[in-house]
């Protein structure tokens, strides 16, 4: 296993000299778990619009030297054409990153007018059965085109995929990502993600580092967690709790994501300046942040290049004769 980031905290020899120096860190609050291919952290690009903003990314991530684990799109499967996602999925393979796509109708975009109201109703999560068909209909066409990672918005959907591969109505090695907009905030939520067929999840960026140390006590299921979030899920900026994330997190995939940006889904033309421009200024971000690892003597630990599976993981046992 790799040992977990132990550099020196940001300011910490200046601060030990005025005699203001921080509380050593409990071995107890260092999470136990990680990847299957020993690593403790690896890194995510998020809101990947399509080819041109994944051509970008790539391109950008090449010039910074920023290695992406994963590259993931907001606006749905049904928002690209076959030759859109097949030249993504192709993209992605050259460089070793997985695609993560997002999958069919959610609560925002749909006619329920509670979600227009102040409490927000249901928020993300999808409306009926139909709404979940469609959902089942993006992630069939998107793994038929070779796409190995689906990120979903409501637990039913979650649990339905997730029986779908284990029946073989999807590849075996499809992984599913719960989105940050519905991410749970506590131990027990956490873990009824992960049984419900999650190898991933998002979960918010201003939980505290309480939070995800009492997180790891009952799950070893990689968290996806915003360093910099949009505006829509509070903006925060947690650069300097990096090496923390990390050692309380882990598994853990950090995604560099952009404050004080426009919402851009779903995505179109007309968008496409923004897009392309806040996706590379997302790549940067994740240049900032592994610089500031490397200042703290805490950038070891990554996965290696091409990491994408999360190992095995604890799951609700699925209805009796299913698939028969």
């Amino acid at each position: 296993m790799t040992t977990p980031p132990t550099g020196r905290r940001p300011g910490e020899p200046a601060l030990t000299t005025l005699g203001l120096p921080a509380p050593a860190p409990d071995p107890a609050d260092t999470s136990p778990h990680r990847f299957p291919d020993g690593g403790a952290w690896r890194t995510e690009i998020p809101s990947v619009e399509g080819p041109e903003a994944l051509e970008a990314v790539l391109k950008e991530a090449n010039h910074l030297d920023v290695p992406v684990h994963r590259i993931s799109q907001g606006s749905g499967v049904w928002m690209l054409t076959d030759a859109e996602i097949s030249e993504m999925v192709a993209a992605c393979a050259e460089h070793r990153a997985e695609l993560c796509l997002f999958t069919g109708p959610r609560g925002t975009w749909d006619i329920g007018a509670a979600t227009r109201t102040p409490s927000g109703g249901a928020g993300l999560r999808t409306r009926g059965h139909d709404g979940l068909a469609g959902c089942v209909e993006d992630a069939v066409r998107a793994t038929q085109l070779g796409v190995r990672c689906l990120l979903v918005a409501d637990e039913g959907v979650l649990w339905t995929l997730h029986r779908m591969r284990t029946t073989g109505l999807l590849p075996a090695d499809t992984t599913l990502k719960v989105s940050a907009l519905t991410g749970p905030v506590n131990p027990a939520s956490y873990a009824v993600h992960e049984r419900l067929g999650a190898d991933s999840v998002n979960i918010p960026s201003d939980l505290t580092l309480e939070h995800l140390t009492e997180i790891r006590r009952v799950s070893r299921a990689p968290a996806d967690l915003y360093v910099e979030s949009p505006d829509d899920l509070g903006g925060y900026v947690r650069m300097y709790d990096v090496a923390e994330l990390i050692r309380r997190a882990a598994p853990v995939y950090l995604k560099f994501g952009l404050s004080k940006a426009p919402g851009i889904y779903p995505y179109g033309a007309h968008l496409r300046d923004i897009t392309l421009d806040t996706a590379r200024e997302r790549v940067r971000r994740g240049r900032l942040a592994l610089d500031l690892l490397a200042r703290l003597g805490a950038d070891t630990g990554m996965s290696p290049p091409g990491s994408r599976l999360p190992g095995p993981l604890d799951r609700f046992p699925a209805p009796a004769n299913e698939g028969n």
